[in-house]
């Protein structure tokens, strides 16, 4: 059975009134479970079941049972028959139902591109919806296949009109630009490298995406031009256009060619400057981190080659004991003379603290490397923030690009925010004795502030995704909801008691780990090192009884079966592939053609070989067309995943 229904609809949609049971009445007791079944299943959904299986099991035995059959008598129903269809029109004319007309049609057309084609649902949603439009106004439509093909022709006149809307918008400087990029797609600025992944945290990768992004603001693409149509259709525009290259955009309508590359550019702008932010956020984090262990490594090597610092202690200890009243030079001067003690001191103070050396390191690296790319950040970000704790941080940002043009290394301290800027830790390696500080030691620091920011979304990007204004994560509506938000999330709305509340889950959480820890020989409290709780691996468990004696039956009934093999029966035995819909407007390959493909890039993705390898070894499917906008993004209802193909 396909439909499930609730305990609500069942009692209020398939109930049988009293005027239904004595239409049921007058046919024959073997037919009148079918009847009645067709009967509430066109007036819950506005169309005729074509097989028993379509109709819930629940409503059926819901049916048989005010009907005092059985429901086996639905086994015997023939839905397609003769006697099917009479029934069908008896039905019809039951419950008043006429033929739709010329005038219907229309209506119908314009409603379904008014109300149901800006929200971009999927042609089967749209279809449910169109049938309880026609059930509510008491007409009957045409056949299922023509009522598809309505569906589908306003769907296309709907995305033509908005491709075409956006291209009218576009300036002859910014169609220009567009055409060149596809022209020669390879370009640094070309089609193919716009839709090329940020990379590893490089600095020639960060510099390529500046340059990328400068070319999408340089096309200056009204940023309104995509609330014409919903999310669903702009994510299928993308991925549609993500899929295809430069030589299968260069065939479509002019006007249409502008239209999807406008929406991709519009949308891929947001995804480059979120890849941005993630390769500085990753390069500072790598930076401090390399730093860290030169560091160390460093002082390893240093206590190494000193070693003899550590006996000169000992014998200086030894000698302050014996004589703890002498003077020093009379005591300590004869095992360590001055000169040495003086080296020692000058040494300590030329590496200076810990965090000072790291410091150090880490501005070396980021002066020497890594600096290249602060102009092309503050020429294509744009950062703000909603709370002003975190201004200083953007005021700080602001006087370095402001300070850039000068060129001095050295500047005064008049002027420059340190406060909320500058920690504590480094505010002696930045600001020299004089009182002047030293900008790049300064832009490093900010960088690194505006990382720490950013990551907690206290400071927010212009035009990104996900480093967004965190205000527009919040529902439109959620100052006039915000009783009915909380409410339905089970959250209190003072703060107070909510962090009352974790910090005493925190709390009961901790004194059971106390606990139960001497008596868990699993767990252990290490006393050194950054990770200081060890979790001894535990031992598989043994394979259930169940799934051992499952994997036995297989091995007889199918010895030497392949995996690929097992996928197509599935797909045979189940139907699973008809989940799987396409983001383009239309298919031209047979259903078996399609299915065979489709098996194929599940194959390769769900066994990790790729879609190289199978296509190798497939000679009439090549890479290039697994990899088509065809087969490329199919969202899986199934298991709500997305595969990307």
């Amino acid at each position: 059975m396909g439909l499930r229904v609730s305990l609500e609809a069942l009692t209020g949609e398939w109930s049988l009134s009293f005027a239904d049971i004595d239409f049921l009445n007058v046919k024959a007791a073997g037919s009148r479970l079918g009847l009645a079944v067709q009967l509430k299943f066109f007036a819950a959904y506005g169309y005729f079941a074509t097989a028993a299986a379509e109709a819930p099991d629940e409503a059926v035995s819901y049916l048989a049972e005010q009907l005092g059959v059985s429901k086996v008598d639905l086994c015997q129903y023939e839905f397609s028959g003769r006697s099917g269809r009479r029934h069908c029109a008896e039905i019809l004319r039951h419950l008043g139902f006429r033929r739709m007309k010329r005038a219907d049609r229309a209506a119908l057309a314009s409603w379904i591109a008014t109300e149901l084609c800006p929200g971009g649902a999927s042609v089967a949603a749209m279809m449910e919806a169109v049938f309880l439009w026609c059930r509510d106004r008491r007409i009957f439509g045409p056949s299922r296949k023509e009522m598809e093909r309505i569906v589908r022709s306003e769907r296309q006149r709907f995305l033509e009109s908005f491709l075409g809307g956006v291209a009218d918008r576009l300036r002859p400087e910014t169609v220009a630009l567009m055409e060149t990029s596809l022209a020669d797609p390879d370009s640094p600025t070309g089609f193919h490298t716009i839709k090329g992944d940020a990379g590893a945290a490089t600095l020639d990768n960060m510099l390529a995406l500046a340059d990328r992004l400068a070319f999408i603001k340089k096309l200056d693409l009204p940023r309104d031009l995509l609330s014409a149509a919903g999310k669903t259709w702009i994510d299928q525009i993308v991925r549609r256009v993500g899929a295809e290259k430069a030589s299968e955009m260069r065939r479509h309508a002019p006007r249409r060619q502008l239209g999807l590359h406008t929406v991709f550019l519009t949308m891929r702008e947001a995804q480059i400057i979120d890849g941005m932010i993630d390769l500085l956020v990753e390069t500072i984090h790598k930076i401090g981190v390399r730093s860290k262990r030169k560091v160390v490594a460093s002082i390893a090597r240093d206590i190494e080659k000193v070693y003899g610092k550590e006996r000169l202690l000992v014998d200086i200890a030894g000698a302050a004991i014996e004589a703890p009243g002498g003077r020093v030079c009379d005591v300590i001067f004869p095992v360590a003379g001055k000169e040495k003690l003086a080296a020692i001191v000058k040494e300590h103070r030329a590496k200076g603290t810990l965090e000072r050396r790291i410091y150090q390191v880490m501005r070396g690296s980021y002066a020497g490397h890594y600096r290249r790319t602060l102009p092309k950040l503050r020429s294509v970000l744009e950062f703000r923030s909603n709370n002003a704790v975190h201004r200083p941080v953007l005021g700080a940002l602001d006087w370095i690009r402001r300070a850039f043009e000068t060129g001095c290394r050295v500047v005064p301290r008049n002027g420059v925010p340190i406060e909320g800027v500058i920690p504590p830790k480094w505010r002696s390696a930045i600001i020299g004795k004089d009182g002047r500080i030293n900008r790049i030691s300064y832009e490093f620091c900010v960088l690194n502030q505006l990382r720490d920011r950013i990551r907690a979304k206290e400071i927010w990007v212009v035009g990104a995704d996900r480093y967004r204004n965190p205000d527009d994560d919040l529902p439109k509506d959620f100052e006039s909801r915000r009783a009915a938000y909380y409410n339905a999330l089970n959250l209190t709305s003072d703060a107070r008691a909510f962090t009352r509340k974790i910090q005493a889950e925190l709390e009961r959480e901790l004194r059971l780990l106390n606990a139960e820890l001497p008596r868990n020989d699993k767990v252990r409290i290490l006393w050194r090192g950054e990770n200081r709780i060890s979790i001894t691996a535990f031992q598989p468990l043994p394979e259930p009884q169940g799934l051992r004696l499952v994997k036995a039956e297989i091995g007889r009934r199918w010895p030497m079966t392949e995996l690929l093999d097992v996928l197509k029966e599935t797909a045979l035995g189940t139907g699973f592939l008809d989940a799987f819909e396409t983001s383009a407007s239309r298919v031209a390959l047979s259903r078996g053609a399609l299915d065979r493909r489709l098996i194929l890039c599940l194959y390769g993705l769900g066994t990790n070989a790729g879609l190289k390898r199978v296509a190798a070894g497939c000679p009439d499917v090549s890479y290039e067309e697994s990899m088509s906008r065809r087969y490329r993004c199919w969202p899986c209802i199934c298991c709500k995943r997305r595969w990307s193909m």
